[in-house]
């Protein structure tokens, strides 16, 4: 308990030096992009580090499928494997800025208390 404390008034101390981390972390979300990709290249997806969907490209193959279901479904694995890369890449960001103001990492990768 007394070693939270410790972490917790450390923590505090360096309040404008994270808040600055902070603010450059959320811009460089921005620019992390994932890709993800379905049916073999027919149907291409990208993330930011904000989880803004920022492109999704559909192959002149997967434009002349007369299954709407099968599309959706193509549409649907692109952006979640794409999800999940961009979420590692903010995980690994995120990692960094911690260990650089010296905070305790979660299992998780994420800032916290341990």
């Amino acid at each position: 308990m007394f070693k939270q404390m410790g972490q917790i008034a450390s923590m505090m101390k360096n309040l404008p030096k994270m808040k600055a981390a902070m603010e450059e972390l959320q811009q460089k979300m921005g620019q992390i992009v994932a890709e993800g990709n379905a049916g073999g290249g027919m149907v291409t997806a990208k993330v930011n580090g904000r989880m803004e969907v920022v492109s999704c490209t559909l192959s002149d193959e997967v434009m002349k499928m007369q299954d709407k279901e099968m599309i959706e479904d193509l549409i649907v694995a692109a952006l979640n494997q794409a999800i999940v890369k961009v979420n590692q890449l903010r995980a690994e960001e995120t990692s960094k800025l911690a260990s650089t103001m010296g905070m305790p990492i979660s299992g998780d990768g994420m800032p916290g208390l341990v």
